[in-house]
């Protein structure tokens, strides 16, 4: 049975208190307005290259093109602190859920689509050759993805900062998202974006966090608390751990039998 589940996704009814997201499968309460908080974070998009688009008509500079490229990373800064804030918000849902398993579940969607996002954006940056110091771009692919490496390594340190543990589970064994991240935050860095604002200390912290960077001496991550030093061992994370290793273990196997010969049986054995 599908039910209006009061964001843009449709959610399956699982009990009278929960329904399940179509997209991540993830039940939450009936209650609660957010659904998906991957969905939640790209939800202001279409109006940051919409404005961005019809940004510096109008001037009487001799030069208007490099001022119309100027007013645009000032549109794009404002809007992105929109965009931050539905960013934060779709994070507290995820914090006040309170079910690590869920979490764990959910994160799990999240970092392998973000990181495949920065991915495809940084191959159309280079295709581009578009420098993060360079004038803001008005090609709509470059401008697109110009957004997406921005927004997403935001996020991707706000989601480390508020899970170390299970952000370390998955980081700290992949190479590959390593190397993205490092390049994402050089490139936010050179963009403009985050110079002289809070945003700024977010990548700071998470470069310390995750080892990118070295930490300082008074490094501290204001938002991990002592259940998150206690889940580094306590037996019902370990737990969650071994169980999801299986899970997919048991789901590698089925998609291995499934790509495999089928035999049929002959009539006579019928």
């Amino acid at each position: 049975m599908k039910i209006d589940g009061g964001d843009d996704s449709p959610a399956e009814l699982v009990s009278i208190t929960h329904v399940r997201c179509s997209s991540c499968h993830i039940s939450r309460p009936a209650g609660r307005s957010l659904c998906c908080p991957l969905l939640a974070m790209w939800r202001v998009r279409a109006l940051l290259l919409l404005a961005l688009g019809t940004a510096g008509i109008g001037s009487s500079d001799p030069d208007p093109h490099r001022l119309r490229h100027d007013s645009n990373l000032e549109i794009y800064k404002r809007l992105f602190e929109t965009k931050r804030k539905d960013q934060l918000n779709a994070l507290k849902n995820l914090v006040e859920l309170n079910d690590i398993n869920q979490q764990y579940k959910i994160i799990d969607i999240m970092l392998k689509g973000l990181f495949k996002v920065l991915d495809d954006s940084r191959q159309v940056l280079v295709a581009a050759n578009m420098q993060p110091d360079d004038p803001f771009p008005m090609d709509d692919k470059v401008k697109e993805a110009f957004s997406h490496v921005v927004e997403n390594t935001a996020f991707f340190g706000d989601v480390a900062l508020r899970f170390p543990r299970i952000v370390h589970h998955y980081f700290d064994r992949n190479s590959d998202w390593g190397g993205l991240l490092r390049w994402g935050l050089h490139f936010c860095n050179q963009t403009g974006v985050f110079t002289g604002g809070a945003h700024q200390h977010v990548l700071t912290l998470m470069s310390q966090e995750l080892g990118i960077t070295e930490k300082s001496p008074d490094f501290t991550n204001p938002y991990r608390t002592e259940r998150d030093d206690v889940l580094h061992t306590a037996e019902a994370f370990q737990k969650i751990l071994r169980e999801e290793e299986k899970r997919r273990r048991k789901e590698e196997k089925r998609k291995e039998i499934r790509k495999g010969p089928r035999i049929s049986r002959s009539r006579t054995e019928l």
